[in-house]
Formats: C-alpha cells, structure tokens, sequence
C-alpha cells in the first residue's frame, strides 16, 4: 500500500462549495485503489462558513493536519481594509506559513510516495511545490478549473501573480490534472513541453451521499418516487412519469451575477407567463443557497416572476441531494465565458436521475457532458430566443411526462469512486521512474 499526502484547503467542516467533495471523496476512497492518505488542509477559522454534516464522514483513521492559516479580508484588516500584498495570490496566502512546518512534519510521520494538491485557491499548489521540492517527493498538481485565462483574475496585478503560480507548478510537478478536456487541451496549448503529462480526472457523485439522500427521503415518505425513477433508469426507460400538482424545477448552489445569470430565463419565464402557458400553480422555480439572493430576488421582481420563483436558504448536502432525488426537474447554467469549466452540481445531477434542463453554450463542456448523457433540452445562457424555445420545449415535455433522463451508462462513469481508480493511476505515474522535471534540468 503506497501514501500519499493530499493538500487541500477545501476540507470538512469548511462549508458552502462543492469543491470540498473533491478531496474528501478521493480521502474515503483511494485506499481501495492502493493509497492510504493523510490530508494537511486549514485551520476552521479561515473558512467563512463551517458545517458539521461532512465533517462525520472523514475516516476514523485518516491522518488530518490543520495549519495556521487567516483570512486577510476578515482577520487582517482595518475599517474593511488591508494591503494588496497580504492577498496575493490569494486571501489565504497566510496557509503557506503553517503549512509548509506542518507539512514537512507530516512527511516525516507518514513517510508518504507521493504529495497531491489541489486548487480551488493559488496558495494550496505553492505549498505543495515547496513540500515537493523541500522533500524530494513527486507531485500531482489537481488545477480543477483554469486559474489565469483571458479576463480571470480581472485585476492585473492578481492575474500575473496567478500566472507566476502557474509556471512553478509546470516546472516541478510530475502530472498535472484538470476536471474537463477544455482545460486540459487550454494548458497543453500553454505550456506545449508538459502536455504529455497532463491528464483529465472530472468531477462526479458520491454514491455513498445519494445512499443517505435516499435514506433521508425514505424517512420523509418520499422514498417511493424517487426510487422508482431510480428502477425505471436502470431498467433503460428514458422518460419520468407525471406527477400531480405544480412542477419543480430546482437550481442547488451559487447563481453568479456575471457567470451564471438567470436574466434571460427569466425573461423567457415572463413571456411564457404573459402568454398564460404557465402560473405559479404549475410551476414553481426553487433557487437553493444561491448566495446573491438579493441580486436574483431584484431581478425576479423587475421582471415579473417572483411569484414563480423561490428563494430558498442552504441546508445540509445530504438534504440538498435528496431534494434532487425528488425535484420534476433541474436546472444547469453556464455562461460561455466558463466553457471550459463543468459545475461539479452537473454530475450529482446525473445520479439523481432527473430530466435536466441546460442553459450553457453547445460547444462547451457542460453542454457537451449533459448531450452525451442522452440530455437534450440544451440552449446558451446569453441567447434569448433559444433560451425561450427550450424552455417551451422542456416543460411541455415535463408536464407530458415525457422528458428524457440520464442514460444509466453516463452515471455509472460519473461515479466518485470511478474517478479515484483513475487518481491512484495517475499517482502510480508520478511514482514511476521519470525525466527531471524543468526545474532540476541543467
């Protein structure tokens, strides 16, 4: 059984972002595959929001090491103020100062093959480059998402620090891994010498989570729908039966002002409204833990939908993935400026087995994922006109009972366990005899 050291600022009881199934599944998980890990991530004070729900699912025995780490907007300034400097690359640029001490000790105990780290925020992948090349140890860099690309970050001086980041990790890692083919082929193209050993491990579900999900729904009374939708996909059947009463078409997580707008839906809402195809007794709308409630409830009223549109609060991932299982429908955006970017929401999407309506431009990766899935109600978030017509389409399929579902091949390969065999893979690559990485070359 090979180790491995996982550097993770996204961990439980950090709270609020997708991004923490990440590393906790692959944690539950890699020993199956070979690899017994230890985590170093953050001390809980830096997060801005902490929940208890994931923290029960950490193994008993995985080794976690929680480092010093603040948060410059919150702990280090004045009058809401504090000096660029302290939040570059990131706010948390302070987690490099316990974690490196904390790493290095965790090594010795352990006695790992490999480090593993993975970005949501610049400062995890500089820990992991001074952990590797303090301890000779080779590195899988996990980028997720593109870090600097056209336009992100907006101010300059934060997207040259991200892209010096950049370079440091291509010069020293052993693979480098990213969660869509867009991102992948989009860092082939920039650093052309590491292509060959860059490789694509996407997001996917936890079928562990759906288990309680379903436990939490059988316990509710709501266990029989959901499980026969379950049957019937498994059974080859692409369509759900009717439901009575109104339909729910649920959005779970962020809804961004500029990446993730729902201005043209709701204005394809209005109009269908306004030509008397829908009403609130038909159709409600639930926008869960949206964190801009004020921006989304703002626009809902100025265009006439907030009586079809529900605000809802955060409730905990079990609960959010059983109200999944028994929502009519569910909702995906993605602006094209994201194309290379898949919302890890799109894969629990897939296992909850529900007709899914995509805003997201065609060529992009989320709309690609949902068409291969045997998904078809798919239109650019920015276009109007298409964005009305497949709404047309989609709820009169829905409320005729005919609207497609997940193809049951498309989840199984969606699964989080199928994508830690793929971890442990690359991990046994960056293990196996190698040129020297750019940085050790004379």
């Amino acid at each position: 059984m090979r180790r491995v050291l996982m550097v993770s600022f996204q961990f439980p009881p950090m709270a609020g972002t997708s991004g923490v199934q990440r590393a906790l599944r692959f944690a539950q998980q890699l020993p199956a595959s070979g690899w017994t890990p230890s985590v170093l991530t953050a001390h809980p004070r830096v997060h801005a929001q902490t929940g208890t729900d994931l923290v029960e699912e950490i193994p008993a025995d995985l080794v976690v090491r929680r480092a010093f780490a603040l948060d410059a907007a919150r702990h280090l300034s004045i009058a809401g103020r504090y000096p660029g400097f302290l939040a570059r690359p990131d706010r948390w640029h302070s987690w490099l100062l316990g974690a490196v001490p904390a790493g290095l000790k965790l090594i010795r105990e352990t006695r790992p093959d490999a480090i593993w780290s993975t970005y949501p925020i610049p400062t995890a992948h500089l820990v992991g480059y001074w952990l590797s090349r303090l301890s000779g140890l080779p590195w899988v860099a996990d980028f997720r998402d593109p870090m600097a690309h056209d336009g992100y970050p907006a101010d300059p001086v934060l997207w040259r620090s991200f892209a010096a980041v950049e370079r440091q990790v291509f010069a020293r890692a052993a693979r480098f891994t990213f969660t869509t083919p867009g991102a992948a082929r989009l860092y082939a193209k920039r650093f052309p010498a590491a292509a060959d050993r860059i490789r694509v491990i996407e997001n996917g579900y936890s079928e562990d989570a759906f288990r309680q999900a379903e436990q939490t729904l059988a316990v509710a009374g709501c266990a029989g729908r959901a499980r026969a939708a379950a049957d019937a996909s498994d059974a080859g059947d692409t369509t759900v039966a009717r439901s009575t009463g109104p339909r729910v078409l649920l959005h779970s997580g962020v809804i961004y002002p500029d990446w993730r707008s729902p201005v043209r839906l709701f204005e394809a809402l209005a109009a269908a409204k306004a030509e008397g195809r829908i009403d609130a007794s038909r159709l409600r709308l639930r926008l869960r833990a949206t964190a801009h409630d004020d921006f989304v409830r703002a626009l809902a009223s100025r265009l006439g939908v907030a009586d079809l549109v529900e605000i809802a609060p955060p409730v905990p991932y079990a609960e959010a993935l059983a109200e999944m299982l028994r929502a009519d429908g569910l909702l995906l955006l993605q602006s094209n400026d994201c194309n290379d970017q898949i919302p890890a929401k799109a894969y629990e999407y897939l296992r909850a087995r529900r007709p899914v309506l995509t805003l997201a431009d065609p060529a992009g990766d989320t709309a690609q994922l949902m068409r291969r899935a045997g998904l078809p109600h798919n239109a650019a978030l920015e276009d109007g006109p298409g964005v009305a017509a497949v709404l047309d389409r989609f709820l009169d399929d829905l409320f005729h009972g005919r609207a497609a579902l997940p193809a049951p091949p498309a989840i199984a390969a969606a699964s989080r366990e199928s994508r830690t065999g793929e971890l442990a893979r690359v991990l046994d690559e960056a293990c196996a005899p190698q040129m020297p990485t750019a940085e050790a070359r004379p």
